[in-house]
């Protein structure tokens, strides 16, 4: 099936993203992010960070309806595909924006591979989701679990479980007999163990679960299948997160650029500085063209989807580590410093980067495609 030339952007997707902007420039959530910082500055010592958003915030995206973009019409959302999910999640990534909906989304795309219209039912009456599907080595393979099931009820400890303190519930994947299935568990079913991680902007957490009865979502056996056909989604949406956390770090850099004084010109008239930056655009640039036509593929060509999406997750974990790098390295001293929100990006950058698979791991999942 051919995809659109657009890529699938209509007016009312240009019109979801704008207000998103909007929205989120308005909020400035870093702003609270950095209250809730106080006293957690180092992830390695002293008191324990807790996963912050803001409620006010959250219920607000859920009156603007951006929970419900993907959550098909007959189980009460929009119904709106990929494209549309995407094109908020870059802004989410813009804003680097502490949030259940990141995770909230993806969850979404693997409930409606499952067709659980129980759980995409509590997502869209406000509830939030995250996802616990890998084991202890963080492969994003169908086999990493360490969660087995016996019946309906879960044994074992889900690792890299992202947003895990803001959300009401999860999808676990687990393993029996008969192979991969996919459980939905309350939060309050679990045991929540956080990770001690440099991100600011999430939080992590191993989720243990004790013989707790869980909601079958997909059958064992019927687990892998649907992973399969959510997987290019989620790569594309964390993929999406990166290219908007990338534009700012380009146009910031620009900016800062173009004030910085050195030897009595802006330090953006030296080519060492000049250079980077138009880097930093083109490498952001390519990152955006590959993941909107993952998005459409997803939407309009779902053969074609994965290695779209694959494609789509190289380049962003590459340009998350480059930007990042450039950002720090030309805003100078102040760069890496507690105050600036560039190490809060950076950051950011550097564990998205990881998520679903680095630049050589979805590359050498391609050689494996061809």
């Amino acid at each position: 099936m051919a995809q659109p030339q657009s890529f699938g952007i209509d007016d009312d997707v240009i019109m979801l993203k704008d207000a998103a902007r909007r929205f989120l420039d308005e909020r400035e959530p870093l702003l609270g992010l950095r209250t809730s910082l106080a006293g957690t500055e180092d992830p390695y010592r002293g008191t324990e960070r807790e996963g912050w958003f803001d409620p006010a915030a959250w219920r607000e995206m859920t009156e603007l309806g951006w929970p419900l973009v993907a959550v098909p019409e007959p189980a009460g959302g929009l119904g709106l595909g990929l494209v549309a999910a995407t094109a908020i999640q870059e802004e989410i990534g813009r804003a680097a924006c502490p949030t259940p909906l990141s995770s909230t989304l993806m969850t979404t795309f693997v409930l409606r591979a499952a067709s659980a219209d129980a759980c995409l039912g509590r997502i869209a009456a406000g509830g939030t989701m995250a996802l616990a599907v890998f084991g202890p080595d963080g492969a994003p393979d169908a086999d990493s679990t360490a969660v087995t099931a016996d019946g309906n009820r879960l044994t074992g400890i889900s690792h890299f479980v992202q947003d895990a303190q803001k959300v009401d519930g999860f999808v676990v994947a687990a393993r029996a007999d008969a192979g991969l299935g996919l459980y939905y568990l309350p939060r309050d079913a679990v045991t929540l163990h956080r990770d001690r991680i440099v991100d600011l902007t999430r939080d992590q957490a191993r989720i243990e679960m004790r013989d707790a009865e869980a909601e079958v979502i997909a059958q064992p056996a019927a687990g892998e299948a649907v992973m399969a056909q959510a997987l290019p989604a989620l790569l594309t949406l964390i993929a999406a997160d990166i290219a908007g956390a990338a534009e700012w770090q380009l146009q910031t850099t620009a900016e800062y650029a173009k004030t910085r004084m050195q030897f009595e010109r802006p330090i953006g008239f030296f080519q060492a500085v000049k250079h980077p930056i138009v880097d930093m655009m083109i490498a952001t640039d390519g990152t955006r063209s590959l993941v909107y036509n993952a998005a459409c593929a997803f939407d309009h060509d779902p053969e074609d989807a994965l290695r779209c999406a694959r494609m789509a997750k190289a380049s962003a974990a590459e340009t998350a580590y480059f930007c990042s790098n450039r950002s720090t390295q030309l805003h100078g001293g102040i760069g890496f410093t507690w105050e600036a929100d560039v190490q809060i990006f950076h950051k950011r950058q550097l564990h998205s980067q990881n998520l679903f698979g680095d630049a050589a791991w979805q590359r050498r999942k391609l050689g494996e495609m061809l």
